[in-house]
């Protein structure tokens, strides 16, 4: 997310939208009167207390990270070496010893070449050179072109020809919607012996366009258009091709077959690579498949010379949608397996476990069977036949653990405390890890221990002492009953480093809330800066956040802006209800992205908890949002008219009664600004007044941090609330 240059922020005085702009912006009232306006400067309590308040957390916070090691293992894996205390440590695995370590000093060290220039959001990279350096293929209008590097002056030849921007039909890049929620930054994709080159086809011809005007602030602006499938609508038709170097003969990869109309199978195709190969074999050629309500995935294998595929797993969850990453599956190399198969991370169970599987798709073993989440492998010692991974089996879900098991799924062990969370770096050869232990209210401890989870060498502890001299308090974790009265969620909470518990303050809540989100993995928390300004600080962590097992994470399935939004609510209900320091007539909440749209839902559908809201590039409408993210939470509009409504801001816009700030960029390509404007309309219908600030020629990005600040600090600590 990008800054934005927003409008400062003023009252004009209409009776039915209270609009803020920049200090001396010309504002159109009602009436149409242009007045000019001047911008408040920041004095009072709250910014004196503030920017003492920062300054103690500066001082303290300096202080504090010299006692944090961060560091990293060297290539060899002999030697960790950490920063500590401002100086460049290594701990040596040749003499046991921390010593002092000069920058670039021991043996495989490492340095990086020619990068290519990082794509924009949602786009490819556009153009790949082969493993062997003699080949890059190059994205230009549409079509690809063969460069050869070695070659005796120029010569490249077309690889494409029939890609026509004019028709919508293009190779070796791919459809925005793809970038932005697949992760699909590759188009095209050499063979590990640099003999075949793989490439996406995409006819977008179908996918209604979507305008955006930009240079705003220049006397002539632009048109900006976007193949921009929402929800519902035509998506884009997606092919996968292959061609021989040498023969420069195409072949199309069968990514449909089997496929009927009821499934649709092929409908997304991505997380491509070539498996099974090295620099003298082929290999073959790896591809998801989606079906597009996205509750059936399989995993294929492409043969390179004919193009026919074959299916070596499949996932479904008809009550939901299936965990469908590209990290999902974890192929063997053909360097450490003569046939190399593959290890998946599934939730087939409700909770996400190892399996291991042959190059032919089938079940060789299951590794683990927890009923807690696996959440990643992190070394696979094919010489010792076993797995390294970390899970959530801590005594909170939260508290990330270092596991070892065996490839026949014997042999498991933790190797870390249970009672503390976890952040793993193992060395190279498995022989070793660093163990960072901490929770949001135990500061990091730094050890390194041997592979069985036995201490070594106490590398650094962090001190929260040089914070609590300054007046700050340790985070708290709490928590309470989800809105449905029987799940637990939780949360955390910071207060003001001057808190006195006998006082009320106005709470504010941070928030994302979307699927799939949320705390991940609990880390310590330093104190935050925003309660300084004299709020207790929220965070929540409801239903539909990971980590907890399928049923909670899909508990939003096809209600999204329900379940995770009255979870919010509850939360602050329980803190309010149990801490009579927090003040239950003062609650604000902001975001950003789905941030903004869970701002804007707590606001409007729980309008006795939530008092102000500020919130930034926000979804107001699942009809307006791209098709892959919202069908795979949402399923399609027309089979969830219901969950589309109960969704939409606009349903509830007459239950405004707190103080709504509106933020968007007009050059959002993202969260279009479409989604506002359509919240206005309907405020303005049902008569309810909000303010507005747009950043002019910023994309999707938040209200700058100074005015939020100035606009709960106005509602909450002011009272400045609609009576």
């Amino acid at each position: 997310m990008g800054t934005s240059h927003a409008y400062d922020s003023l009252k004009s005085g209409m009776p039915l939208r209270s609009c803020r702009f920049s200090s001396h912006a010309l504002v159109l009232t009602a009436l149409g009167v242009l007045i000019t306006v001047s911008a408040t400067a920041q004095t009072g309590p709250e910014y004196t207390r503030y920017r003492e308040g920062r300054e103690k957390l500066q001082r303290a916070q300096t202080a504090f990270n010299a006692t944090v090691v961060n560091g990293t293992w060297t290539p060899d894996g002999v030697a960790y070496t950490f920063r500590l205390g401002g100086e460049l440590k290594a701990w040596s695995k040749e003499t046991r010893k921390i010593e002092s370590y000069a920058a670039g000093a021991g043996s495989g060290s490492q340095t990086g070449g020619n990068r290519r220039p990082t794509p924009a959001r949602g786009r490819q990279f556009t153009s790949v050179e082969s493993a062997n350096g003699e080949y890059k293929a190059q994205y230009e209008n549409g079509n690809i072109e063969l460069l050869y590097l070695k070659a005796a002056g120029v010569k490249q030849e077309p690889v494409t020809t029939q890609g026509d921007l004019s028709k919508r039909i293009k190779y070796g890049t791919g459809s925005w919607v793809y970038g932005e929620e697949l992760g699909q930054r590759e188009a095209m994709w050499f063979s590990p012996d640099s003999t075949k080159l793989a490439f996406y086809r995409f006819d977008e011809s179908k996918v209604i366009d979507y305008h955006l005007t930009v240079d705003e602030a220049k006397i002539q602006n632009k048109l900006y258009t976007e193949a921009y499938p929402k929800a519902g609508a035509p998506n884009p038709e997606v092919g996968l091709l292959i061609y021989d170097v040498a023969t420069k003969k195409t072949v199309t990869v069968d990514t449909r077959f089997g496929a009927k109309d009821n499934d649709d199978l092929g409908h997304y195709v991505y997380a491509i690579r070539w498996v099974q190969g090295n620099a003298k074999t082929t290999g073959k050629l790896l591809f998801f498949r989606l079906n597009r309500l996205q509750n059936v995935m399989q995993v294929c294998l492409a043969d390179p010379n004919t193009g026919k595929a074959s299916v070596i797993l499949e996932e479904t969850n008809p009550n939901g949608w299936v965990d469908s990453g590209a990290d999902t599956v974890q192929f063997e190399s053909i360097e450490d397996v003569e046939n190399p198969g593959f290890f998946v991370l599934s939730e087939r169970t409700g909770f996400k476990n190892i399996y291991r599987y042959d190059a032919n798709g089938n079940l060789l073993s299951t590794l683990t069977k927890h009923p807690f989440e696996v959440q990643g492998i992190e070394r696979v010692d094919y010489a010792r036949k076993q797995v390294w991974y970390t899970a959530r089996s801590g005594k909170n879900p939260l508290w990330i653990q270092l596991h070892r098991v065996n490839f026949d799924g014997s042999g498991d062990v933790r190797l870390t405390d249970p009672s503390i969370g976890h952040r793993i770096q193992l060395d190279p050869q498995g022989e070793m890890f660093v163990d960072h232990a901490e929770a949001l209210d135990v500061p990091t401890v730094s050890t390194l221990r041997d592979a069985n989870g036995k201490e070594v060498a106490k590398l650094g502890a962090a001190d929260f002492s040089l914070f609590q001299k300054e007046g700050f308090q340790l985070a708290k974790r709490f928590e309470c009953l989800a809105a449905d009265g029987k799940t637990t969620i939780s949360g955390y909470y910071r207060v003001p480093s001057n808190f006195d518990p006998k006082q009320k303050y106005p709470v504010l809540v941070s928030v994302y809330g979307g699927p799939e989100s949320g705390t991940g993995r609990e880390r310590f928390l330093t104190p935050d800066d925003w309660a300084e300004y004299g709020f207790v600080t929220v965070w929540i962590d409801g239903r539909g956040t990971s980590g907890r097992g399928r049923e909670f994470c899909q508990a939003v399935y096809k209600k999204l802006g329900v379940v995770e939004i009255d979870d919010q609510a509850a939360a602050v209900k329980y803190l309010t209800g149990k801490f009579s320091f927090m003040n239950k007539d003062r609650v604000g909440i902001h975001g950003t992205s789905y941030g903004g749209y869970s701002s804007i839902m707590t606001l409007l559908r729980h309008p006795d908890v939530f008092h102000a809201a500020a919130a930034s590039s926000s979804v107001t409408s699942w009809m307006n949002y791209d098709s892959i993210y919202t069908e795979r939470y949402m399923a399609t509009p027309q089979v969830n008219a219901k969950g589309y409504e109960e969704g939409s801001a606009m349903t509830y816009a007459g239950q405004l009664k707190g103080r709504l700030m509106l933020f968007y960029g007009t050059a959002d390509d993202n969260v279009h600004p479409t989604n506002t404007h359509q919240l206005i309309v309907a405020l303005d219908k049902a008569q309810k007044s909000y303010e507005l600030q747009v950043g002019v020629d910023q994309g999707h990005a938040g209200l700058p941090r100074n005015k939020t600040a100035a606009f709960f600090i106005d509602a909450l600590m002011r009272g400045n609330l609609p009576k």
